[in-house]
This record gives structure tokens, C-alpha cells and sequence, in this order.
């Protein structure tokens, strides 16, 4: 009978379901929708794919979307996230991503909350471009909105367990089911540690290694087919090590060793011939071996509550989305990478968010289908750090207990400071269709931070007091969206778009001793406009989507490091200019029962225009972490076996050489890239279990996060991602 179904379907010019390609449901626009009839480019990653990927959290998603690339120089905290060349390099909690974040419809405002774990989670969208309508403020690059699993009122249980290369074990799983008649509930945790992958020489210890755990619970009430009430509770905490970086010498201590700009030449960065401000000379060209005076910890623990209620009254929807997140970071960092202490960090912050978001939508597919809603956030933060610069040489005396010489820049510098932020919005967005065919979209968002910042800079403990910055301001702008959408026929729709961005202005959080660095500084804006093509052909067996962008950037935010006297300081400013342009195809085929392909490609170019800070002209510069072409790929295969089923993966990501920094410094940047993954299984009963081994970066690609520079005390900082690493995994469903 199954063999006469599939033959009737084929008849009608559709394929089995079997060999179709799987519909993919998006939240993008607020409402269930199928990914192919909405009007923006967006990255849909299932739970099953990003299990396959090994993606446990945020940094895992880096290379999965056109133009997608992540970064971090924490172990715990602090995703710096650009799309298509669009994003914030500053590691400061105040400053807000240009990528929005959100979990269940809730913003993560918080980036020491954005790196919490991936885990019983239902779908990631990645969705590029600008997204004031419906998202708001901070999406200037886009949004990544993250929907995990929800109560059913069915029973059901899975867990999985990896361990691998390093000692790493990585345990989840969830279980949930009714309670009563209207009431479920889902409980789910995760637990993840390893060894670590770099080498302390000094001790024999490794480090940059993960220890952390996570637990949610959930309940859904849902008496009737009108009323649906979800509740989820959920605590995170990582106690890993503090980032260990590799140190590069940048002094030269011989005239061979002279670079064109004073510091070593790119050929003797490991000759011993090159040094830090106290003679350390970095001789290895291991990434992960350095000499570290000191093994410091990057906890962070998080807590957040949610409550979403959706009241369905037939033609339109209430909706209620209710949230409190609380997140504490204590990182006790060795920044120098060095045997002598040269600066070390101490970043100590909490931040407390409340938000509420009203909406009311329509239902159905109606001719004409709206979203409008208000929301309020209320954020609170709390900065306690401070760098230790040179201690080695601090000589406490009687006159001097603290240690400290401020004509010499050596010392303890505090910058502890407060900064509250109350958020108001209103919003709204139709869509209208002129005919069967053609639809009209057009929306509307006002929103309004009002902040209040105090900022204290010193020195010894606050023995030494430099300055104190007290400033308020509310920051307001108008953002919104046009498009036009056209059906050309059944599997083709086509798309044109206009969106005007906003990304709050501020206060600048990082440490500084010129209050002139504080600010504020200005909105950033963006006019841009997009045109695309989602297809399905062949029966659904082959899917193409298609984007090409411009984007026309007013007073782009801007972090740069810069050497100001003999210090290296941060500058956070804002860029007169910028253009970027590109385009990008995603394409997904099913050529055969059992092999799904899927290849995504991204052609950016993104540059700065008129854009001079500090005494340095950036115009022309290539935007930070905007490679000019990136591509990503799987192949994933099932085929029966006399006892269950094989099941195996190929994929991979490469990109094009990226700048670290602003001003386009060589050695500051790391060229093109290509990581493969593989992973081969064994499925049994029905898919209920699984068993398999797993690699990641099979070729050993080096893998540098980031590069940050500190020339005034003679050396680059790298941050570097794992190497080759390797397991096996048991998977269970119930």
C-alpha cells in the first residue's frame, strides 16, 4: 500500500514526503508561518541539525548562515555577533550587539546572559538584515531568535551523552508530560565540562576548559483551544577557566627585528629576537602553549523567568510576553599571557532586566493580517572592574601603601560605574494583498531609551580618584519597513524590501581615564534595501533561495583600541559612514531517498566612508569580521541496514580572510579558513536510539577567534577555538 501511495502522489506531480523536502515553520514576523512565504532572508537550523553540528551554544552558530560570524574572547560571556559585516567588536557589558537575541520572544538584553547553553531546544532562526518593526532597537545586523521545546501533553523523554577528545562529557536531556487535564509540564537540563586545550608550560596544568550546567522548567496550561499559558523558569552556570591567550612578542630587541612600524617584523615574531615591555620573549609557535603566571576563573551565573499567554479570540490574537533576567559575572583574567605579570583583569559586573511586550495579531490568512503591540523593559547594570597594570613593579613603601605611580600609567584602575536604562516602544505592521498574488507589507516602530549613567575612573582601590562622569539622556528614533511581494507561481515568490534600523546611542562602559571617551554617543541608522527569490522545484526536491542587499549606514557605532601616549586604551565612537552591499543563495536538495544537500553562499563587500577618529582615517577600511565571500555545506546521508539504519554526515564552513581591528593592521588579521565536521551512526528501533562517533575540524585548521592588540605593552593577545576534537555519542528517545 505504501509503494501504490507514493506511486499516486508521483502522479499528481508531488513527491512522497519522504522524498520532499521538509517544511520549515518560522516565528520570524511573530506568527507561525511557512519559512518560504516569508519575505526576509532568514537561516532556519532544526534541533535534530543543530545536534548533528555539535552546536551547544551561541559561538557554534559562526559560519551556519551566509555572512554569519561569531566571536569571543571570554570563555563564558560577551558574543560579539556580525551579520554581513554588521556588528559591535567593544566587550563592555553597556554596549548593546547590533544583532538582537531572543529566546521564547524574549530579548536577551544582557551579553553576559547570550552565551548560555544550547540545549532542549526546538529551532535557531538566523534572520539577516535590519529588524526594527517587530524587533526594535539593537537589530541593525539582524536577529537570532532561539524557540526551545515546549510541554506536551503527550509523554515523552530523550537524553544524550558525548564524550571526547580533551575528557570532555556532554550530558542532556529533557522529560515531560500531562499533570492534569489542561496542565504539562517538560523538565530539562545539561551538563558540560572538559579538560581544557591549552597547556599552562609553568604548571603542566591545561586550561580554557568548560565546566557548566543548566537546568529549565516548564509548564503549559492550555484548557481549551482559546487560552494557552506557558511558564519557564531557568538557571545557568559556568565555572570554566578565564581565557588563556597566546602571547606574540611585539617589541624587537634587534635592528634585523624591525618591522617598517618599529614593532617585529612579521619573521622573527617567534625568533627570541622580539620581546614584551619586560623582556618575555614567546619562542613558540604553538597556539595553545603559553606561560601563565596565574590560572584564573570565569564564572557566570544566570537566572531567567518567563511568562507568555496567548488568548485566541477567533479573529485575532492577545498576546503577553513577561520576562525577568538576572546575570552576575566574576572573571578573574591573566590578559598577558605572560610569566611576569603584566596586566591582568578583573571584570566583575551583574545586570537585572524586566520586560513586558503586549501584541495583539490577526489569525487566519486573511487579505489583511496585522501585528501592533507596546513594550517596556527596565535594565539595570553594575560594573565592578579592573586592570592591574604592571604589579610586578609596583614597591609599596610607607609613603606610597598603595603601590601605586601614576606618572609611570602602573597600577590598579577601577572603573566602577551604574547606568539604568528604561525602554518604551509601540509598533506595528500590516500586510495587505492587492490581489491573489502581490502583497503589500508596511510597518511602523517608535522607540525611546532613556539612560542614566555614573561612572567613576580611578586608581589603588579608589584611593586615587582620576574622575567621575554623571550624565542622563533619552535616545529616540523612528524605524520601519515597506515591501512588496510577489507569487509569480505555486514554488516562487518574489521579494523587495525597504528597512530603516536603529541601534540605541550611550554611554561608553569601558575603562578610560579622559571622561571626553564617555560620550554620549549618537544613534546608528540604517537605510537598506533588499530584493529576493524563495523557490521550491522539482516536486519540492530542490530549494534556492535567493538575496542581494545595500545598506547605507549614519553614525555607525565604532570600537576601536587605539595607543594613546604609551598607553593602549579603548575608543568607542561613532563612524560618519558606511556601505555595504552583497548577495547570498542558500540551497537545499534532495536528489535521492535518504541524502539531504544543503550549500549556502554569501558575496559581501563592507566599508567605512569618511570616517576618521583619533587622528586616524579609517575610510576605505574593510568593516571587522566581514569576509568578502563565505560558504557553508552538508551532506547527510540515511540508508537501511539488515538492522536499523546507517546514518552519516559531512559539512563544513570556509570563509575569506577578516580584520580584527578597524584600521585594517596585517598582523591583525587571519586569513581564509575552511573547518570540516563528520559524524557516522547506527540507529536502532525506529530511530529511539542512536550510537555513533563524532569529529570536529578533522583537517586541525588553526582556529583564531580574535587578536587583540596591547602595543604599549609589546604583544598581541590571541584567542583561539578548539582544535581537532573527537568522540562518541549515545542518543535515546522515548
Amino acid at each position: 500500500m505504501a509503494g501504490s501511495s507514493a506511486w499516486a502522489e508521483q502522479a499528481k506531480g508531488t513527491a512522497p514526503a519522504a522524498e520532499a523536502i521538509q517544511e520549515v515553520v518560522v516565528t520570524a514576523q511573530k506568527r507561525a508561518e511557512n519559512l518560504q512565504d516569508v519575505p526576509i532572508a532568514i537561516t532556519a537550523l532544526t534541533a535534530q541539525a543543530l545536534q548533528n553540528k555539535h552546536v551547544d551554544d551561541l559561538i557554534g552558530l559562526s559560519g551556519l548562515a551566509p555572512a554569519l560570524q561569531i566571536k569571543t574572547d571570554d570563555n563564558a560571556a560577551n558574543p560579539r555577533i556580525f551579520i554581513r559585516g554588521v556588528g559591535v567588536n567593544d566587550f563592555n557589558p553597556s554596549t548593546a550587539s547590533a544583532v538582537g537575541i531572543y529566546v521564547d520572544g524574549v530579548y536577551v538584553a544582557s551579553p553576559l546572559a547570550q552565551l548560555a547553553s544550547f540545549y532542549d531546544l526546538n529551532q535557531v532562526e538566523v534572520l539577516r538584515g535590519p529588524q526594527g518593526t517587530l524587533y526594535g532597537r539593537n537589530t541593525t545586523g539582524g536577529a537570532i531568535n532561539v524557540t526551545t521545546q515546549k510541554p506536551s501533553d503527550t509523554f515523552g523523554a530523550d537524553a544524550s551523552l558525548e564524550y571526547g577528545r580533551f575528557n570532555s562529557v556532554n550530558v542532556q536531556g529533557g522529560v515531560g508530560g500531562p499533570i492534569a487535564d489542561g496542565l504539562s509540564f517538560r523538565l530539562s537540563g545539561l551538563y558540560d565540562r572538559d579538560d581544557g586545550y591549552t597547556l599552562n608550560r609553568l604548571t603542566g596544568h591545561t586550561g580554557n576548559n568548560a565546566d557548566r550546567y543548566g537546568l529549565r522548567g516548564a509548564l503549559r496550561y492550555k484548557p481549551d483551544n482559546k487560552l494557552t499559558v506557558d511558564l519557564s523558569v531557568n538557571i545557568n552556570q559556568s565555572r570554566g577557566g578565564s581565557i588563556l591567550a597566546y602571547n606574540r612578542s611585539l617589541f624587537p630587541a634587534t635592528a634585523a627585528a624591525t618591522g617598517a612600524d618599529g614593532l617585529c617584523a612579521p619573521a622573527y615574531y617567534t625568533s627570541g629576537q622580539c620581546t614584551n615591555l619586560l623582556g618575555y620573549a614567546n619562542t613558540s609557535k604553538n597556539l595553545y602553549q603559553g606561560d601563565y603566571s596565574f590560572e584564573g576563573k570565569d564564572i557566570v551565573k544566570l537566572f531567567g523567568t518567563s511568562l507568555t499567554i496567548n488568548y485566541d479570540l477567533g479573529p485575532v490574537s492577545l498576546v503577553s510576553i513577561s520576562s525577568y533576567q538576572r546575570a552576575a559575572r566574576n572573571d578573574q583574567e591573566e590578559t598577558d599571557a605572560n610569566p611576569l605579570p603584566i596586566l591582568t583583569a578583573s571584570y566583575i559586573a551583574t545586570q537585572e532586566t524586566a520586560s513586558q511586550e503586549l501584541r495583539i495579531q490577526s489569525n487566519g490568512q486573511s487579505h489583511l493580517r496585522y501585528v501592533a503591540g507596546i513594550y517596556y523593559a527596565h535594565d539595570y547594570l553594575n560594573n565592578n572592574s579592573q586592570y592591574n597594570v604592571l604589579p610586578i613593579l609596583l614597591d609599596p613603601t610607607p609613603s606610597n601603601p598603595t603601590g601605586t605611580n601614576l606618572d609611570l600609567g602602573i597600577g590598579l584602575f577601577g572603573w566602577p560605574l551604574r547606568q539604568t536604562t528604561n525602554s518604551y516602544a509601540v509598533f506595528g505592521q500590516v500586510d495587505y494583498d492587492l490581489t491573489d498574488r502581490l502583497t503589500l507589507t508596511g510597518g511602523l516602530r517608535y522607540s525611546a531609551d532613556d539612560k542614566q549613567f555614573h561612572y567613576v575612573s580611578e586608581a589603588a582601590n579608589g584611593a586615587v580618584p582620576i574622575f567621575t562622569f554623571d550624565d542622563s539622556k533619552t535616545f529616540s528614533s523612528l524605524s520601519g519597513r515597506a515591501g512588496l511581494q510577489y507569487r509569480l507561481m505555486d514554488g516562487l515568490n518574489l521579494y523587495a524590501t525597504y528597512n530603516r534600523g536603529y541601534k540605541s546611542g550611550g554611554f561608553f562602559s569601558g575603562q578610560t581615564t579622559d571622561p571626553t571617551d564617555i560620550g554620549p554617543y549618537r544613534d546608528e541608522k540604517v537605510n537598506a534595501y533588499e530584493v529576493g527569490a524563495k523557490s521550491e522545484l522539482f516536486d519540492r526536491r530542490l530549494r534556492v533561495n535567493l538575496s542581494a542587499f545595500y545598506y547605507d549606514y549614519n553614525n555607525l557605532q565604532v570600537y576601536t583600541v587605539i595607543v594613546r601616549g604609551l598607553i593602549t586604551e579603548q575608543l568607542f565612537t561613532n563612524a560618519s559612514a558606511a556601505r555595504i552591499y552583497g548577495g547570498e543563495a542558500e540551497i537545499e536538495a534532495r536528489p535521492v531517498r535518504g541524502l539531504d544537500l544543503s550549500l549556502s553562499t554569501s558575496l559581501l563587500s563592507a566599508e567605512y566612508e569618511n570616517f576618521t577618529s583619533a587622528g586616524a582615517n579609517y575610510s576605505g577600511n574593510t568593516l571587522p569580521s566581514a569576509p568578502k565571500a563565505s560558504l557553508n555545506g552538508t551532506a547527510h546521508y540515511e540508508h537501511p541496514l539488515p538492522k536499523g539504519d546507517f546514518v552519516g554526515q559531512v559539512d563544513f564552513t570556509y570563509r575569506t580572510k577578516i580584520y580584527f581591528d578597524t584600521a585594517n593592521t596585517a598582523r591583525l588579521s587571519d586569513p581564509d579558513r575552511t573547518f570540516v565536521n563528520a559524524q557516522v551512526g547506527w540507529r536502532l528501533d525506529g530511530g529511539r536510539y542512536e550510537m555513533g562517533l563524532w569529529v570536529r575540524n578533522i583537517f586541525d585548521e588553526t582556529n583564531i577567534i580574535d587578536i587583540t592588540p596591547i602595543e604599549s605593552l609589546g604583544f598581541d593577545a590571541f584567542s583561539v577555538g578548539q582544535p581537532r576534537t573527537f568522540g562518541l555519542y549515545l542518543r535515546a528517545k522515548y
